[in-house]
């Protein structure tokens, strides 16, 4: 038991040319050809939405949060509140004597 040696696939071939007429044979690789392009177009553009829409979830969730102004103006943003004083032994230094 083996693959199929070139005579067999002769056998083959001369059965459906004798089963489905010389005629028939182009125009049925010919709808064939066109149902896999068609298939091919569909699986295309499957992957395509749903990448779509993988981007416009990312897109959703990264304008839920605010843009830093630093990235906007492209400058660091000054200092509000001073640092708090330096603590040395738990006490903070404006208040040790």
């Amino acid at each position: 038991m083996g693959g199929l040696s070139w005579w067999h696939w002769l056998i083959i071939i001369a059965a459906f040319i004798l089963l489905f007429g010389a005629k028939r044979l182009p125009d049925a690789a010919r709808s064939v050809g066109r149902s896999l392009r068609i298939l091919k177009s569909e699986v295309g553009a499957m992957h395509d939405d749903e990448q779509a829409k993988k981007a416009s979830v990312e897109t959703d969730v990264s304008a839920a949060q605010a843009t830093p102004t630093a990235q906007i103006t492209g400058q660091v943003p000054l200092a509000t509140t001073p640092p708090p004083p330096p603590v040395i032994n738990g006490v903070p230094e404006e208040r040790r004597p």
